[in-house]
């Protein structure tokens, strides 16, 4: 899991939250006012432990104030208590300049750490990493090893619900199953007092979500070093019979070393669980910007193709900055990967190469096989056009596509002239089958034509 950011949005048993498909933004939050953080850290430490005692030793200790400086408050706080002025002692923190409305706002988040820690036997839990609908993620130390890992916790709210407590141990069950450089490890899951946890690696970096929230995009020579990596880390998933079914920028991670981390196995399902699938058949599971049609649809068989998908919207949104489709919410979005023609990535940035764009697109495709069929077939292309050569298999597709519709449309032609009522004043023979077959040629070598012509302008 992530330092640079917030954990990657957990994934959900239905894909329409608002958090899916919201528009990004930079825009700086104010912090919360003095009281509102008072009363949140009361609510935090609901009572268990003198609030100013535990405020003093978590700004010490996490370097926010001097000891000196906290003393001075107490000393302060005694002072107005015997006065009938009691003041809290965040409030003469911020009052003596010492640590600023931001800091102490922090505070909560120190609070519930120390809390969690206290209930998780071996970890001592330092700060919150992340939060959403089905989990908060911790960064903790494991003692025993003395080494960072992050923890993922259900919620009480879920610990009375089997269903939510079947799929975070599933989770935990696939993570294991998998020993790859590009995904992030699991270490273990289980349970202590009320709370279900989930132990893995900590990755010390950034997600793809954060570089496209401020950069804007990628250059394409780093995106596409990027798609390999999670193509290598699908590729093992893959093999060992696991789909992931929740690729997105959010759950690739980057360490400060450069290396690729897929994160965050929520959703993924055996290809063979035929009991699951059934289970979930006519459910939509995933996220709506970067959702595969198969998936919009609950179709009963969800497989490699549906991942290939959504790296491909992933890689899309990369390259161009936006996502592939957009709308006003979650339904007309998953409306548009259903209907929707996609609009090539060099039209969206015309800097990109001819053969990205191909690839994307192949990546794409609305029907399951007309994409890469696995991750091997995927990698292939995609290492040809970080060596600048043309994709292989997508460039092949194309012609194809192309070549094959001009025929058509030639047969279609040639079939509409012969059911004509005949004229009798003209003489059909070999010369009338001639000229047909010389048409599809023509046709043919334009259609060829037509394919380099493109290929240049694009390019250009």
């Amino acid at each position: 899991m992530s330092s640079g950011s917030k954990h990657p949005d957990m994934s959900e048993t239905s894909p329409v939250s608002k958090a899916d498909t919201a528009p990004l933004s930079n825009s700086a939050v104010p912090p919360p006012s003095v009281e509102a953080v008072q009363e949140s850290l009361q609510e935090a430490a609901k009572g268990g432990t003198n609030i100013d005692t535990l405020v003093g030793r978590l700004v010490v200790d996490n370097g926010l104030a001097t000891a000196e400086e906290v003393q001075h408050c107490l000393e302060l706080a005694k002072v107005g208590r015997e006065d009938q002025n009691a003041r809290s002692l965040v409030e003469l923190l911020v009052d003596q300049e010492y640590v600023t409305r931001r800091q102490v706002a922090r505070l909560r988040q120190l609070v519930e750490a120390e809390r969690s820690g206290q209930k998780i036997p071996g970890y001592k839990v330092l700060n919150k990493l992340g939060a959403g609908a089905m989990a908060t993620v911790w960064k903790a130390r494991q003692v025993s090893l003395d080494r960072l890992v992050a923890i993922k916790v259900l919620p009480r709210k879920f610990t009375t619900n089997p269903q939510f407590i079947e799929r975070f141990y599933a989770e935990g069950r696939a993570a294991a199953q998998l020993n790859h450089p590009n995904i992030v490890q699991a270490y273990d899951v289980g349970k202590a007092g009320d709370f279900h946890y989930f132990v893995m690696e900590f990755v010390d970096g950034r997600t793809v979500h954060d570089d496209i929230v401020k950069h804007k995009r990628y250059a394409e020579k780093d995106a596409i070093e990027v798609a390999i990596q999670v193509t290598e880390a699908l590729l093992h998933a893959h093999e060992r019979g696991l789909v992931h079914r929740d690729v997105k920028p959010k759950n690739v991670m980057i360490t400060k070393e450069g290396v690729v981390k897929l994160a965050d196995m929520g959703l993924a399902r055996a290809i063979t669980d035929k009991e699951a699938a059934e289970a979930e058949q006519g459910k939509a599971f995933g996220t709506p910007y970067y959702i595969s049609p198969e998936q919009i649809r609950g179709e009963l068989r969800i497989g490699p193709p549906a991942d290939v998908y959504s790296l491909g919207a992933t890689l899309y949104h990369m390259v161009t900055g936006n996502v592939p489709f957009d709308g006003k919410n979650p339904s007309a979005v998953m409306h548009k990967h259903l209907k929707a023609e996609l609009v090539p990535p060099d039209h969206v940035n015309p800097k990109l190469s001819v053969g990205i764009s191909e690839v994307i697109e192949m990546m794409m495709a609305k029907d399951p096989r007309q994409r890469y069929q696995s991750c091997k077939d995927l990698l292939v292309d995609l290492r040809a056009i970080k060596e600048r050569k043309s994709p292989p298999l997508a460039h092949k597709e194309t012609f194809d596509a192309s070549a094959l519709a001009s025929i058509t449309q030639a047969e279609a032609a040639a079939a509409s002239t012969s059911d004509l009522p005949e004229d009798r004043s003209v003489e059909r023979g070999p010369l009338s089958r001639d000229w047909i077959v010389i048409l599809l040629v023509v046709m043919l070598v334009l259609s060829v034509v037509a394919n380099i012509v493109q290929a240049v302008i694009r390019g250009s």
